[in-house]
């Protein structure tokens, strides 16, 4: 009973900061959206502390796949609402035009995102193996794969620390 609370309550969460983000097209929807952003450094941090939630909610939820506490069903809606909420992200990096001295640091932060998401969806393939009770080695060469993509994400968003002004 405490997992199904848990997804229900990450779902709400996910749903919720999905829900905030896609107001900004509701608002105006004929008109095309420009983020303005003046603080570039407020508001990479505050892209950082969203991916940050969604990289912890996802790595327990995926933690509960691996050991068997949620079904692939459930897991595969969790990672549908947080790759959204992560597209959402990316799409703002792009509208946001950062000042000459941020785009390195901008450009590898939106590089660890879709990453990020690349992670999302490989999990969601695992999920799918696992439902379907795929060979051990499809499995372990998808976990490998996982790993990997995760890895390469941490890369980008170290390289984007280090190249802020």
């Amino acid at each position: 009973m405490a997992s199904k609370k848990g997804i229900v309550v990450t779902v709400i969460i996910l749903a919720a900061i999905t829900g905030a983000s896609f107001s900004l097209w509701l608002i105006e929807p004929e008109n095309e959206t420009t983020l303005v952003v003046t603080d570039y450094q407020n508001y990479l941090d505050g892209v950082e502390n969203i991916h940050e939630v969604l990289q912890e909610s996802i790595d327990i939820e995926y933690q509960n796949l691996r050991d068997g506490k949620i079904s692939p069903e459930d897991y595969i809606t969790v990672t549908e609402i947080t790759s959204s909420q992560v597209t959402t992200q990316i799409s703002e990096f792009i509208t946001s035009k950062p000042s000459e001295q941020w785009q390195e640091s901008y450009i590898n932060y939106m590089e660890a995102m879709k990453k990020f998401n690349e992670y999302i969806l490989e999990t969601k393939v695992l999920a799918n193996q696992i439902q379907n009770t795929s060979p051990n080695e499809q499995i372990s060469q998808t976990l490998e794969k996982i790993e990997s993509i995760k890895a390469e994400s941490m890369q980008y968003i170290k390289k984007s620390n280090e190249l802020r002004p």
